[in-house]
C-alpha cells in the first residue's frame, strides 16, 4: 500500500491552506465509500485566489497551471477532512470547468493540469478516473478554473 502523505512530501509538494467555505455547502461529504468534493478554486501560495479569464488574462499553460493549483487544493481538503490521503483508494471522477473566452476549445488540455497531478500522486491505476471538461462564461470570483471531484475510499 502506497503512503500518499509521504509521497506528497517526497514530491516536494506543499499543500495550500484549506479555506473555509464561501457559501452554504460542505467542502467534502462522505457517503458510503465515496468522498464527494465541492467545487475547488485555484489559490496562490499566499492564500489569495488566482483570478482571470482564460484567453484574456491567462494563456493555455498558465490556465493548466491554475488547474494544477486546484488539484493541490483538492488534495489539501482531502487530507484535512479525512485525516490522511492514505484513506484514498482511487480517483473516480473529476468535473472541470474553464472560465474562457468565446471560441476557446482547449478545455480538456487545461483540466489536464489537475488530472496529471492526480496521476502523479495516486499512480496510473488509481489516479486516473472518469472526467468532464468544458467551458463556462464565468466562475466564482472570476477564477479561471473550478474542479469538483469524487474519490473512492479504502474500506
Amino acid at each position: 500500500m502506497m503512503d500518499f502523505d509521504a509521497k506528497i512530501k517526497e514530491m516536494g509538494l506543499q499543500l495550500p491552506p484549506v479555506s473555509a467555505p464561501k457559501g452554504l455547502y460542505k467542502p467534502l461529504i462522505v457517503s458510503g465509500n465515496l468522498a464527494y468534493l465541492s467545487g475547488h478554486l485555484p489559490g496562490k501560495a499566499d492564500g489569495t485566489l488566482i483570478q482571470g479569464k482564460v484567453g484574456e488574462e491567462y494563456d493555455l499553460e498558465e490556465a493548466k497551471a491554475a488547474a494544477r493549483a486546484v488539484g493541490m487544493a483538492i488534495l489539501a481538503t482531502l487530507q484535512h477532512e479525512l485525516g490522511s490521503l492514505n484513506r484514498i483508494k482511487r480517483v473516480v471522477k473529476l468535473f472541470g470547468m474553464v472560465n474562457a473566452t468565446p471560441g476557446f476549445d482547449k478545455h480538456p488540455y487545461v483540466i489536464n493540469g489537475c488530472s496529471e497531478l492526480m496521476l502523479e500522486v495516486f499512480g496510473p491505476e488509481n489516479g486516473v478516473g472518469a472526467r468532464s471538461a468544458f467551458g463556462v462564461a464565468g466562475l466564482p470570483a472570476n477564477c479561471p478554473v473550478e474542479v469538483e471531484a469524487i474519490f473512492e475510499l479504502i474500506g
